[in-house]
């Protein structure tokens, strides 16, 4: 996408803004005269084409992270893909032009930025992105940020590595899609096995899973077969402790933990990001965007609702972004 180094950059934009804590049908609205914000010296103005939405910011818009949140008004939204269009006086790799994609917050949930994915601009620090690998439009990057890396963090963080078994339990979510072509084409997992519903087995199978287990008709704590890491991205920690080998890692992104379980917060950092690019750029490791997306911006608060229906299949994209 070619945008102009002489484009005036306005100093208003439409954004998806919230000024009260509630549903996004209840309290986001969209506001053609939100102010577009400022640039800091280690920070890229982003021209946002697409941008892909995560349980967290339906979480934050329903007050979860009230105690430790920025300051309303809000615009919501993690994940952006863009063209850099201004950059700070201390931005080294970054010039304007440059098609990027990224987490926009460093740390999840410790003050999340009031300038979010879901407006026409966006200010981002530059070492949270990364170049967007060419193979990939707009929307699939913009599918990837939180998620790649979050699947990352907790396989590294578990000590995973090559000849490995893994179970991973939500396998066709956000996270979970990503964790199964990691482990398997990454990290070179022994054996995948993942969790799904009927309807998402196929999918499990596609991505690299060796054993897609139908939770509606299996439990899979009662296989006779342990697992070296179990990653929960659903919150079953009580009952896939049993799944795990006795000197096994369990990683979990959804409480409650139980012991030996441990449970993290992704820490955004483009250099993941630009690590895993030649496998986005090979085709291993793929971006999985739910068939009914991508949503129109006019349509993002109802993609956020649909979100929150937990079926969802892999990432819900909004694109494009006027």
């Amino acid at each position: 996408m070619e945008i102009p180094s002489s484009t005036p950059i306005p100093s208003k934009m439409k954004a998806w803004v919230y000024g009260e804590y509630g549903n996004a049908s209840n309290v986001l609205k969209l506001d053609s005269n939100a102010t577009v914000p400022q640039v800091k010296e280690d920070q890229v103005l982003i021209k946002v084409v697409a941008a892909s939405i995560n349980p967290v910011d339906a979480k934050r818009m329903l007050g979860f992270l009230k105690a430790i949140d920025s300051p309303f008004p809000t615009v919501p939204g993690y994940d952006v893909a863009g063209v850099v269009v201004k950059v700070g006086s201390q931005v080294k790799r970054l010039k304007v032009g440059d098609e990027v994609y990224g987490d926009i917050n460093e740390k999840a949930l410790d003050h999340p930025k009031r300038y979010g994915s879901l407006a026409e601009y966006t200010a981002v620090e530059e070492s949270l992105l990364a170049l967007k690998p060419k193979n990939l439009s707009f929307a699939e990057a913009a599918s990837l940020p939180l998620v790649i890396e979050t699947a990352h963090e907790g396989l590294e963080r578990t000590g995973f590595s090559a000849g490995k078994s893994i179970l991973v339990l939500g396998g066709a979510g956000g996270v979970g899609t990503q964790i199964i072509q990691l482990a398997k084409h990454v990290f070179g997992a022994s054996t995948v096995a993942a969790t799904s519903s009927t309807s998402k087995l196929e999918l499990l199978k596609s991505l690299g899973a060796d054993l897609a287990i139908d939770y509606t008709k299996e439990n899979f704590e009662d296989l006779p077969e342990k697992f070296d890491v179990v990653y929960d991205a659903v919150g079953q920690c009580d009952k896939a402790i049993k799944a795990v080998k006795e000197d096994g890692g369990f990683v979990t992104i959804a409480g409650p933990v139980t012991p030996p379980a441990f449970i993290f917060v992704l820490t955004s950092n483009g250099s993941v990001l630009d690590k895993l690019k030649p496998y986005l750029e090979s085709g291993k490791v793929k971006p999985v965007l739910d068939p009914k997306g991508p949503f129109p911006f006019s349509q993002t608060a109802e993609a956020i609702s649909y979100l929150e229906t937990s079926r969802a299949v892999g990432k819900v994209v909004i694109y494009p972004i006027p």
